[in-house]
């Protein structure tokens, strides 16, 4: 069998690969390593330092913010979204819940349609450098009717985790990124995790490309700055600390948690997901079919990423990659040999 580094390696040549790969089995760090070009342009390398865009994966950040305030009894997961929204998004029903929307059982309109979609098209449905608060989303949030009664089913939602930033920080009085890096990343000790600006990235952070060559950025398509559902910047270094500080209790307890990872949802049987990749869902984490895997997942124009933590065996491993369809390749190569 081909050593860890050499499949990654391989697989890395093979797809065009282009971020950074990290292992860690226990405390052990079994393979850290980075690919391609942070700014083609200007032939900066990606560094296992270089801060990558999480997309969806911010997801998992999201949904501990609302579960640190449910612990501290802020809101509560039967706290309804009407009680906080008042006058605005009149479409979300009022029986809507905190705990629906993070189960991604809202039945609430969304704004982005991923089905099918080829994202390194999709633009906007306002200029993106007008969505750069959380209260700024309210232009693209609204006029979404519902799609189902709330808690009927499983559909995923962007929108429902952007009205939970809307929620946290309305019953919080402080700005989404703040509450992230309060309630997550400073317990977590995650201190190059940060909600960018696309439109002023620092000289650590990756440009998000299009496709596996070219100039292309992702800048047009993105809102300038993310919130609840995508958009933070992350390096390997602090994944592997997020996992690490989450298991240990240190961001919620572990009861909370073991209510995030409590299976709520089968993911339902799409055409383009293999047998392999069947899975259920919690509370801001996609869960195994069987087994202890949890991982966040993110997918967007000029960004792929997956992050998994396996109890059973106390292997971690993260692979952010800064161009769309860049991270797959990879993950395939690492859930083979993990068997997740």
């Amino acid at each position: 069998m081909q050593s860890l580094h050499d499949a990654v390696a391989r697989a890395a040549e093979d797809g065009g690969f282009s971020g950074v790969v990290r292992v860690d089995r226990a405390d052990e760090v079994e393979l850290c390593a980075a690919y391609g070009f942070a700014d083609r342009a200007h032939d900066v390398p990606n560094t296992v330092d270089t801060q990558l865009g999480i997309a969806s994966g911010t997801k998992g950040l999201t949904a501990l913010v609302a579960m640190s305030l449910v612990e501290r009894g802020t809101l509560g997961l039967d706290t309804t979204a009407r009680s906080l929204l008042g006058d605005d998004l009149p479409l979300v029903a009022d029986d809507v819940t905190i705990e629906h929307l993070l189960a991604h059982r809202s039945g609430i309109g969304d704004y982005l349609d991923e089905d099918g979609a080829d994202l390194s098209d999709h633009l906007m449905p306002v200029p993106v450098h007008r969505l750069a608060t959380t209260e700024q989303y309210l232009a693209v949030l609204d006029g979404h009717p519902t799609v189902f009664p709330a808690g009927e089913r499983f559909a995923y939602n962007d929108a429902g985790y952007v009205v939970l930033a809307l929620l946290a920080e309305r019953a919080t009085g402080v700005e989404f990124p703040d509450l992230v890096r309060a309630l997550v990343c400073e317990p977590a000790g995650m201190a190059d995790t940060a909600f960018l600006r696309s439109d002023e990235l620092p000289g650590r952070a990756a440009r998000g490309y299009l496709a596996v060559d070219g100039l292309r950025t992702n800048v047009l398509h993105l809102p300038v700055r993310g919130s609840g559902d995508g958009g933070a910047y992350s390096t390997a270094a602090d994944l592997s600390a997020f996992w690490t500080a989450l298991v240990a209790g240190r961001i919620v307890s572990p009861q909370t948690l073991a209510e995030m990872v409590r299976p709520r949802s089968h993911w339902p049987d799409l055409s383009y997901v293999s047998s392999r990749d069947h899975r259920r869902y919690g509370l801001g984490f996609h869960l195994h079919a069987t087994g202890d895997q949890v991982w966040l997942e993110g997918y967007d124009a000029g960004v792929s990423f997956a992050s998994l933590h396996d109890s059973a065996s106390s292997v971690t491993w993260t692979v952010i990659s800064n161009w769309t369809d860049g991270a797959w390749p990879v993950v395939r190569v690492l859930r083979d040999r993990f068997g997740s």
